[in-house]
């Protein structure tokens, strides 16, 4: 997915963003999300 596609028409997006990093979003994967940067992981 490319990074455009995450937002919406007016610049705001619905993903969440890693605590530990601040501007990366986190990957939902259904029993937890995760940060592809720094490996930051909330289990569901």
């Amino acid at each position: 997915m490319a990074r455009h596609e995450l937002y919406n028409d007016d610049g705001t997006t619905d993903r969440e963003t890693c605590p530990r990093c601040g501007d990366a979003f986190l990957a939902d994967h259904g029993d937890r999300t995760h940060c592809g940067r720094c490996g930051y992981t909330e289990w569901n």
